[in-house]
């Protein structure tokens, strides 16, 4: 018998991921902003625009919370199958 997912459903982490994947992306476009006048040799940015480069961390561990969502989820879900 076919799995009993539909192909369009989300599971239960699939928007943290997403939203990680996105906050993430922001965070590297930052990181290579900040860091360009650095190895162009032009004035840099202040300090705080480093902060921004935190995204990328902030986006890894948003995703990463949502693959942890989804597998407990499916776990839930193959022991309430049993």
């Amino acid at each position: 018998m076919r799995d009993k997912t539909q192909t369009n459903s989300a599971a239960p982490g699939d928007r943290l991921v997403r939203a990680g994947g996105i906050v993430f992306f922001i965070g590297a476009v930052a990181t290579l902003v900040t860091v360009a006048p650095l190895l162009l040799g032009t004035t840099p940015f202040p300090t705080y625009m480093f902060g921004l480069s935190m995204l990328m961390a902030v986006g890894f561990l948003m995703a990463g919370a949502g693959v942890l969502r989804s597998v407990a989820a499916g776990r839930r879900q193959a022991r309430a199958g049993r």
